[in-house]
């Protein structure tokens, strides 16, 4: 136990040394007029406060330091605007299923609804993070704030991780504590396990997985923590596995049967579809994974989930195995022994690495066809990084349709990104969260002009944390999609042509250092040049005057 030399023991500080229990040891936020009761402890715990210039930023920024480290990232906000500002992030954190604690104070106790013009007056806070968040509590005791941190855990734990929101009311959050709460009250619990996957169901799972001809896995973000065992099932299958964007990396994107995550293009799309057998393991199959309406599987669907609310979720399926994916996928795995049929017998991948390799070849054409600039810039990105970098990015053309689909992932996480929440703003402070997490690690974030306009205030973040970060920007003037939506609506374009200020310079002017580069040859040695100069980095590509030499198919 870290010994104290504060005397005050306040209600926020018996929620951030509850906190500091489960080893959290980062967290983001700014600190404000109510909120420096949750400050107060962090240096005596040694936890390192990050000072974002917007909560949202926090909130993206906490949220790529989960995904490195898969503990749950911990935003720290004042009342009204603060909270409210964060709550984007909080939506993000639902959609993707990641896990966040986002702590707020809130009106003293008797003071709600009161309308009498305090600073930061909000009408109702607590209802506007509970439509948000997947759990929302307003605690009343010292016993509650600490008890709503343990539940935020348990909930993380044995569950569906998604944000969760602790509100202290002012005066509680302030109020200093005796020994009424014991130091053993605030010690990290061990939660009890996922209940063990049902038999009978895995014996369904591995009998028709044994008798099938053309088996296919479909792994989504739940299966993030089964990279071994869905490895060593697809190998005894001779599967390919194909992932959503959340679960990119899962299997090593340079094994054989790999097919990628690029469920949004139809030739990766189908082969999944075309299946005798389709095994989905933590994916919920929505339209924006899909960019269709919905999968259509063709042949027999197996489907593990954590929650049974998911098991026919878009997808109906004939075995459903409500469990832990990995210990679901080794059940699996044993209870093929025995069993007589083509996936039935340890003799590695049949034939199946041909025909991965055929489609990953069938979807880089689709995406050529779709967008040739985007897919050559993507492959030219994708080419200079180095094999071990973390890649984030936004909502951009340069991310969905170029770069996602040639970066090559090795590990899960390595690509953060939000592809169902879809928003701007999110790939610089997610590239400082995963740096500050992963400091061995090289990061990029890599994002259209429009999307670094939402976060560009993060680079003196970068700048003053000490951390190094390039950012490659792809100008393409504006809003691109957008124009291309008005254009196919018949609307002349309004409100997406927009101006561009030097980037360069502005990476300069907060402390950094920017590029501009008009070649893949110069794209190449600035990357390399940036990850060894260090600091905040910028790379400016202006998309129309890029040289793409014949890589492109537009």
């Amino acid at each position: 136990m870290t010994e104290r030399t504060t005397v005050k023991r306040t209600t926020g500080w018996l929620v951030i040394e509850t906190i500091k229990n489960y080893g959290v040891d980062t967290v983001f936020g700014i600190p404000g007029t109510h909120n420096l009761e949750f400050y107060r402890p962090l240096a005596e715990f040694g936890i390192r406060a990050v000072t974002s210039r917007h909560e949202q930023g926090a909130g993206y920024a906490a949220d790529g330091w989960s995904l490195q480290t898969g503990r749950p990232g911990v935003v720290i906000t004042t009342s009204g605007p603060g909270l409210l500002n964060a709550l984007s992030a909080a939506g993000t954190a639902y959609a993707e299923s990641r896990p966040m604690i986002i702590l707020a104070p809130g009106p003293a106790r008797g003071k709600e609804f009161a309308d009498v013009g305090t600073l930061h007056e909000t009408k109702d806070q607590l209802s506007a993070a509970a439509a948000i968040v997947e759990r929302a509590s307003r605690v009343q005791t010292a016993g509650e704030a600490v008890a709503a941190v343990h539940e935020a855990f348990e909930l993380f734990a044995t569950t569906r991780p998604r944000p969760v929101y602790i509100e202290v009311p002012l005066d509680l959050l302030e109020e200093e504590i005796g020994e009424e709460i014991a130091d053993a009250e605030l010690t990290a619990r061990d939660f009890p396990p996922v209940s063990a996957p049902d038999a009978a169901l895995v014996a369904a799972a591995a009998a028709a997985l044994a008798g099938a001809q053309d088996p296919v896995i479909l792994a989504g973000g739940g299966s993030r923590g089964a990279g071994g065992e869905l490895r060593r099932l697809a190998e005894r299958l001779g599967a390919p596995v194909v992932t959503t964007l959340n679960a990119k990396g899962v299997l090593d994107e340079t094994h054989p049967l790999a097919l990628g995550s690029n469920l949004r293009l139809a030739a990766a799309r189908n082969r999944a579809r075309d299946a005798d057998v389709l095994l989905v393991v933590g994916a919920k199959l929505g339209g924006a994974e899909l960019w269709v309406d919905a999968l259509e599987a063709r042949g027999r669907v197996i489907r593990v989930d954590l929650l049974a609310s998911q098991i026919h979720k878009n997808q109906r399926a004939e075995i459903g195995i409500v469990a832990d994916a990995a210990a679901a996928i080794a059940a699996i795995g044993e209870a093929l022994d025995g069993l007589d049929g083509p996936g039935a017998q340890s003799a590695g991948p049949r034939d199946a690495a041909a025909s991965v390799a055929a489609t990953r070849e069938a979807v880089r054409a689709e995406s050529a066809e779709l967008d040739g600039v985007n897919t050559a810039l993507g492959e030219l990105i994708a080419g200079t990084l180095p094999e071990n970098a973390i890649v984030s990015t936004d909502s951009s053309q340069i991310a969905y349709w170029g770069l996602l689909n040639a970066v090559t992932a090795r590990v899960p996480n390595s690509t953060p990104y939000m592809g169902t929440y879809a928003t701007l703003g999110y790939g610089l402070p997610a590239a400082i969260g995963s740096r500050i997490a992963a400091p061995e690690r090289p990061v990029f974030a890599v994002l259209g002009d429009g999307a670094l306009m939402f976060s560009m205030q993060e680079f003196i973040t970068v700048v003053e944390q000490g951390i190094d970060v390039t950012v490659v920007v792809v100008d393409n003037g504006g809003y691109a999609e957008i124009q291309q939506n008005e254009a196919d609506a018949g609307i002349a374009p309004v409100g997406v042509v927009l101006a561009q200020p030097d980037w360069a310079a502005v990476a300069t002017a907060f402390g950094g250092a920017g590029h501009r580069v008009a070649n893949a040859a110069e794209l190449a040695t600035a990357v390399d040049a940036a990850v060894s100069r260090g600091g905040l980095q910028l790379i400016h590509l202006q998309q129309d005057a890029f040289d793409l030499g014949s890589g492109a198919n537009a």
